[in-house]
Parts: C-alpha cells; sequence; structure tokens
C-alpha cells in the first residue's frame, strides 16, 4: 500500500506541486505541530522543529537555485 492511496493524502499529492519531497514536507508539518501539541514543549520537541524548518529552507533554497 502507498501512501498516495488514502483517501485524504492521495487527494494532497495529487494537487500538490508535483514534488514529493515538497509535498512531504507539507505533509509533515501540520503532523509536527499536532504532536508537539500533544506532548508538550521540550528537548526533542524542539529539535524536531528547529530540524523540520532547516530542512524545508535548505530544500526550498535548493529547488530555488536548481531551477
Amino acid at each position: 500500500m502507498r501512501a498516495s492511496n488514502l483517501p485524504i493524502v492521495g487527494e494532497l499529492l495529487e494537487s500538490g506541486a508535483e514534488d514529493r519531497v515538497f509535498d512531504s514536507l507539507l505533509l509533515v508539518g501540520p503532523l509536527l505541530i499536532l504532536f508537539i501539541a500533544l506532548v508538550g514543549r521540550s528537548t526533542l520537541t524542539t529539535g524536531l522543529a528547529l530540524s523540520y524548518v532547516v530542512f524545508f529552507t535548505a530544500y526550498v533554497l535548493y529547488r530555488g537555485v536548481r531551477g
């Protein structure tokens, strides 16, 4: 079973930017926020959030430079 076969996820992937990494980052962001809201703020959640922002920014810059 692929993630694109799931009802909501499949529709989001089809309407996205046709870039699986970017689409995945857009899907992971709200899930990460939900996880942090449920677990609370800690060193782990702060590290996860910081890693997400750094990776997202680096990927967008990479795609912008690459064309």
